[in-house]
């Protein structure tokens, strides 16, 4: 039988990464996929807005204005319209990434056809709603 030597100075030590927390700041392909998987934050701000304006809406005439008056207030503003933002990026990520996994048809005209896709359905989406 063979005795194997075991390196004392590593063995039983735990393993240490060499990287910082944000180690991800120093490259552009990792900072546009964190600021990417970040776009939910906001969305998700909007989402609890919207199932509070549902909530309010079953309940009486106090609870709707009372929504109302707190979807009017400008830090409320700014962070839907950050959602918003954060949506259109997350759109522009997407649209670029779906010709590379299903290249049906050259990439600028699967990106078009989606933007204007999007387009469209905001569009009779605006005009069924009234806002016209």
């Amino acid at each position: 039988m063979t005795e194997q030597k075991v390196n004392s100075s590593s063995a039983g030590k735990p393993y240490h990464s060499e990287l910082s927390a944000f180690w991800w700041l120093k490259h552009r392909y990792y900072l546009l996929y964190m600021l990417r998987e970040a776009t939910v934050l906001p969305l998700l701000f909007f989402l609890g807005c919207l199932m509070y304006g549902l909530y309010s809406l079953s309940q009486s005439e106090q609870h709707w204005l009372g929504f109302v008056a707190f979807m009017q207030q400008g830090w409320v503003i700014a962070l839907n319209l950050l959602a918003f933002v954060a949506s259109l990026f997350h759109a522009k990520t997407f649209f670029e990434l779906f010709p590379r996994v299903m290249p049906l048809a050259p990439a600028a005209l699967m990106i078009a056809g989606q933007w204007l896709a999007t387009l469209g359905v905001a569009t009779v989406l605006f005009l069924m709603l009234g806002a016209g």
